[in-house]
């Protein structure tokens, strides 16, 4: 038997896609990237914001396809993750294409929803979301080799108005400092350099086991590890981003100067309203303090224009936010109202053509923003893993400034040497909205 799976969403999903490719080879299906030759296809599913889940349900018409005689040999087409968890019975109903479902909390019974569809029953397995997948679960990373993600902790107890993750991926749990440690040291031993630490809430992490928050423990714990070279967190939430924690980003060398801390807006009224638990004096102050005393920081945050009753005004504090603080990375998202959350039965509800100008006057000034930050590292050496080649042969990568994915990159000109995993010395020489260009350094 042969399966083909196709990952959609975040890096927290892509962990559980790989956690499901090592039980599915561990059972001895082979794993293959053509769909035209899977017995099986599945298809890891996203829902957090209405754009995903048409994605989400498109692929899974798409796989369908194959099970057409000429076009391939698929006998079973499974939706997983978010978009089965949060709809079910429901979504299965509704697409007669797919034969089973399994949901965010039943990773572990993959084999299960595999070999009922297979008997030709049809089938929804969504159990409660209350496990996490731990260092003895296999593992098949799909990143590259000298990079991996680590889930340290699953669900979420924030209750933001806008988002329905609390209802898909259920309650905040942890894994433990000594079981982290154990993934992450068998993904160093084979070769992995950079270890990027994400969570639904990462400053949260610790706290339903330790009785407080405990990232900076974790930390601590993980930068003993010898041949870790970049230790990155992803999804920092304000509420918990404690001074002990600012220190040892400062002070370690192993973890990247890099802050990701969604922020979403910078009206009080309006993060009332998103039951945000942070005030824009609040924010002011860590993001100075980020600034002050991590030499070299860069600041990566998210916002939402278009929230339930955001008056010009409100969308104007926004804006000249992001004038003042000038992050170094933005994304910027019209709001999506998502069923059975508070912001969806919130009155004022914002026309979509407005939205739409605000996103694309917001990205306007941030692009300005980002292009005269560029401009400043002209002449600066930057450390840059190297992740690929254009078409012509010039190689591009990533330093500490930028995350996997969401970020832009370092391009290399007159290298013909670089290879795919190297960590060079690079001079930069121009600076543009979304990109570098430089230079091997003589250093």
């Amino acid at each position: 038997m042969k399966a083909g799976f196709i990952s959609l969403g975040c890096s927290k999903n892509l962990v559980d896609t790989e956690v499901m490719l090592g039980i599915i080879q561990q059972n001895g299906i082979e794993l293959v990237n053509d769909p035209a030759e899977a017995d099986i296809l599945i298809v890891n599913t996203c829902a957090f914001i209405e754009s995903a889940k048409t994605e989400s349900i498109t692929t899974v018409l798409n796989m369908a396809e194959y099970k057409e005689p000429g076009k391939g040999k698929c006998k079973s087409v499974i939706i997983a993750g978010c978009l089965g968890q949060r709809y079910g019975q429901e979504l299965l109903d509704d697409l007669p294409e797919a034969d089973g479902i399994i949901g965010t909390g039943s990773w572990n019974r993959i084999m299960e929803a595999i070999n009922e569809t297979l008997a030709g029953n049809r089938v929804v397995i969504n159990s409660q979301n209350e496990i996490i997948y731990d260092a003895s679960v296999p593992r098949i990373p799909t990143t590259p080799a000298y990079t991996a993600y680590v889930k340290i902790a699953e669900g979420c107890n924030n209750r933001c108005a806008f988002c329905a993750i609390p209802l898909i991926r259920g309650k905040f749990r942890s894994r433990t400092i000594e079981d982290i440690h154990q993934e992450v040291q068998q993904l160093v031993d084979k070769g992995v350099r950079e270890i990027v630490l994400i969570a639904q809430d990462t400053t949260n992490y610790g706290h339903d086991l330790y009785g407080k928050p405990s990232l900076a423990a974790l930390l601590k714990d993980l930068c003993q590890i010898k041949d870790i070279k970049w230790l990155r967190t992803l999804y920092s939430y304000p509420k918990f981003f404690t001074d002990e924690l600012i220190d040892l980003i400062a002070q370690e060398e192993k973890l990247v100067k890099y802050v990701d801390i969604p922020l979403q807006h910078a009206n009080n009224e309006i993060l009332r309203a998103m039951h945000r638990p942070d005030t824009k004096e609040e924010i002011s102050t860590l993001l100075a303090k980020l600034r002050q005393r991590i030499p070299g920081v860069v600041i990566r945050s998210t916002f939402i224009v278009g929230f339930p009753g955001e008056t010009e005004a409100q969308y104007q504090e926004l804006k000249a936010f992001l004038e003042e603080q000038r992050f170094d990375h933005v994304g910027i998202f019209t709001y999506s109202k998502e069923e059975d959350t508070a912001a969806a039965e919130m009155p004022n509800q914002v026309p979509e053509e407005i939205m739409e100008d605000r996103y694309h006057d917001l990205k306007a000034t941030q692009s300005l923003i980002s292009q005269e930050l560029n401009q400043q590292l002209e002449g600066q050496v930057l450390e840059v893993l190297v992740e690929g080649h254009t078409d012509e042969g010039m190689p591009y990568g990533r330093s500490y400034r930028q995350a996997d994915d969401v970020d832009d990159n370092v391009y290399i000109e007159d290298d013909t040497t670089s290879k795919v995993g190297d960590m060079v010395k690079v001079r930069i020489l121009q600076g543009f909205t979304e990109d570098l260009v430089g230079e091997l350094a003589d250093v």
